[in-house]
């Protein structure tokens, strides 16, 4: 769904980058309480030590499964949007900045997603995805009964929403500064029609990706923190709450992420670096609505189409599958680095700006 240049006229587009500065804004306050925790569900310190790093990992993840598209119906094909799985993953402001630098990193260096149209896309990508999904995520972990099934089940429901509601935000914005003279109605039910159909495959890679965390790391989970029930001890025929199990040491920890974190960024060089070859060539569902209906009749060329890493291809590389992979792996490479970045700038600024604590006791 990478709106181009052309879709939305300027007055729109311009509008739309003041929202989605104001929302990027937003979450960066946000973001500092989400990764400047001092302590995790685990009862073990140094939450934004661990989670500023997997932030960054999450965003390069979802940069990795965005090049898989997958086929969903004759001629079209769909890709992760990723709002949900960030959201649930690493908290919702969080979430929205894994988003926009996804979104910053494909629009400069691969030329996907118009650099006037980056406000419309992190709006629509990043915002609407995030909101409505752990929206909804929240509502359905409230009534479901508590476990990591249940969290599993909203976590599929969640994603599963979240992109058709994105399809009905742009139909709303292409309302509003679409370049083009097309039906809306039209329009509406074509986005939403086949992005019920991507938010399947959506909801599918989150809800895998989801439970497979919580299945071994619970604890990095931010939609699962408070999961587990606490332990009951039968004592005299009465049950009563067990002592609470010691904090395992910070660095032990620590180790146990870097491990985490190693597996995931593994699997990401993966996705992007050789399993992308194996991705449907077919037209995403925004491409194949706007070549049906007419939308795309003036679209722009891309202001970073002459970059050596245009179209998710190295320049002057002729073999297809290492000129995909090695961009691939240099798009993770840059994400992972840009994003750890970020949100380790946020978090130290949640750090210095935190309040001194005061020590008490004898002295």
């Amino acid at each position: 769904m990478h709106v181009p240049d052309g879709f939305i006229n300027a007055p729109v587009s311009a509008v739309a980058g003041v929202v989605a500065a104001g929302a990027v804004a937003v979450s960066l306050r946000g973001a500092r309480r989400e990764l400047g925790g001092a302590s995790l569900s685990d009862g073990t310190g140094g939450g934004g030590e661990r989670t500023a790093p997997l932030a960054g990992l999450v965003a390069a993840f979802i940069f990795a499964v965005q090049m898989l598209n997958f086929p969903v119906a004759a001629g079209t094909s769909g890709h992760l949007l990723g709002g949900a799985l960030a959201a649930i993953l690493v908290g919702p402001y969080t979430g929205v900045l894994c988003i926009a630098v996804v979104l910053l990193m494909q629009g400069i260096l691969f030329a996907d997603g118009g650099l006037t149209a980056l406000g419309v896309n992190i709006t629509v990508m990043g915002v609407v995805t995030t909101v409505v999904a752990y929206g909804l995520f929240r509502g359905l972990t409230h009534v479901l009964p508590r476990g990591r099934r249940s969290t599993t089940v909203a976590s599929f429901v969640a994603a599963l929403v979240s992109v058709p509601a994105a399809a009905a935000a742009f139909t709303l914005i292409y309302a509003i500064g679409g370049t083009t003279d097309v039906p809306l109605g039209k329009v509406l039910t074509a986005m939403v029609g086949v992005h019920v159909l991507i938010g399947i495959g959506e909801a599918a890679i989150t809800a895998l990706t989801v439970g497979a965390v919580i299945a071994v790391r619970p604890d990095l989970v931010y939609g699962a923190r408070g999961l587990a029930a606490p332990l009951k001890l039968r004592v005299g025929g009465e049950l009563i709450d067990a002592p609470a199990a010691a904090p395992a040491p910070v660095a032990v920890a620590a180790r146990s992420t870097r491990k985490v974190w190693a597996t995931g960024l593994a699997a990401a060089l993966v996705l992007a670096g050789f399993v992308s070859f194996y991705a449907s060539a077919n037209p995403d569902g925004l491409e194949k609505v706007a070549a049906d209906k007419g939308i795309d009749e003036k679209v722009q060329e891309h202001d970073a189409a002459g970059s050596p890493l245009a179209d998710y291809g190295v320049k002057d590389i002729g073999d297809a599958r290492m000129s995909g992979g090695l961009a691939g792996v240099i798009g993770v490479g840059s994400t992972v680095a840009v994003g750890t970045g970020v949100f380790w700038a946020v978090r130290r600024r949640r750090t210095t700006e935190a309040p001194a604590t005061p020590v008490t006791g004898a002295v």
